[in-house]
């Protein structure tokens, strides 16, 4: 038996950073679905939350998953039900794109707090600077990270 424990730390984004989630209460409706959308396909999805134009997942792979394909099936099937549910006034759409990086075991308390906290985070500072936060971080930049 394979024993495999791999963190990763995934953002992604409305289209164009739209506003779609835009109460709290819907939030937690597509966050719930996510999770529970989530251990129909085996993933295990730690912690998830996020605020009006993006959400953070803290995520756990298996030995036969990839990044792409689990961005892929959250970030669908999401789309899918917002817009079967008509939860937005306007159809919903995620970008394309999406952030992710591998977390340590000794770093999965502190990303799982800093996930939960997104609402009152998002009070003192915006989307946009928290992704230029991001990219200073692990150093990247704009034209490194269209090319990945």
């Amino acid at each position: 038996m394979s024993w495999v424990r791999v963190w990763i730390h995934l953002v992604f984004s409305t289209k164009n950073r739209e506003p779609y989630l835009i109460t709290k209460e819907l939030r937690e409706k597509v966050f719930q679905h996510i999770i529970s959308n989530a251990k129909e396909k085996q993933i295990w999805i730690d912690t998830v939350s996020g605020y009006k134009e993006h959400i953070h997942c803290l995520i756990s792979l298996n030995k036969e998953q990839t990044i792409s394909k689990v961005a892929q099936l959250i970030k669908g099937e999401s789309s899918y039900w917002i817009n079967k549910n008509k939860l937005t006034k306007t159809k919903f759409i995620w970008q394309d794109d999406y952030w992710a990086v591998s977390i340590s075991e000794s770093h999965v308390d502190k990303v799982r707090q800093y996930i939960m906290n997104q609402e009152e985070h998002h009070r003192a500072r915006t989307f946009a600077e928290e992704v230029d936060e991001f990219m200073k971080k692990y150093g990247w930049n704009l034209i490194q990270s269209e090319q990945m």
